[in-house]
């Protein structure tokens, strides 16, 4: 045997270890972390500064929430939210404060994981178009993909803000979530009613 051949087989041995001891709960658990402690309290910080005044302030948002997810429509009734209809746009509002302060903890938790993950990338596209379309970020925030500008705020951060969600949603959250002990119960509920 070479030493070529004795190294990559060092090398496969090595990393097949490192694989198998980290296969199943690792990469999920580690999607998770990575994607909340980069965006769990830039979420729901920007949810509570949606929320109305009182205990049931999340049903009548802020005009700071109007402000921020339709501004045009803020604007037109010089942020005045009692002039706002609520079919559609109060709706809206109520929806995105809602994702905003949910998702994250569904996602930190690794509860509904996929759905929450599949969920929060139509809050990104979302809050993408609103940047883009009605706050009229400028172009060198926007970016572009494979530019040779490596901080735009759009383009740049919120491909990585997708990339653990992404993966989230087509392998899961891993063995160290709530998904996961919830499938146990379920398999011993089965096991248990046959």
């Amino acid at each position: 045997m070479t030493l070529i051949n004795k190294l990559q087989q060092l090398h496969t041995s090595i990393f097949s270890a490192v694989e198998s001891a980290l296969d199943g709960w690792f990469l999920g658990f580690t999607a998770r972390l990575v994607f909340s402690s980069a965006l769990f309290f830039f979420f729901v910080n920007s949810a509570i500064s949606k929320v109305g005044e009182g205990f049931f302030g999340i049903f009548s948002p802020s005009a700071a929430a109007y402000a921020q997810i339709l501004p045009h429509i803020a604007e037109a009734v010089v942020y005045d939210t009692s002039k706002i209809d609520f079919f559609p746009w109060t709706i809206i509002v109520i929806a995105g404060t809602v994702a905003e302060l949910i998702l994250p903890i569904t996602i930190l938790l690794g509860l509904f994981t996929r759905l929450s993950s599949l969920a929060f990338i139509g809050v990104i596209a979302v809050m993408t178009y609103v940047d883009i379309a009605l706050h009229g970020v400028p172009s060198e925030t926007i970016g572009a993909f494979f530019d040779q500008q490596h901080n735009a705020e759009i383009a740049d951060l919120r491909i990585l803000w997708l990339f653990p969600l992404f993966y989230l949603i087509i392998k899961g959250p891993g063995k160290i979530s709530l998904d996961y002990l919830l499938s146990k119960f379920a398999k011993q509920d089965e096991t248990q009613a046959q």
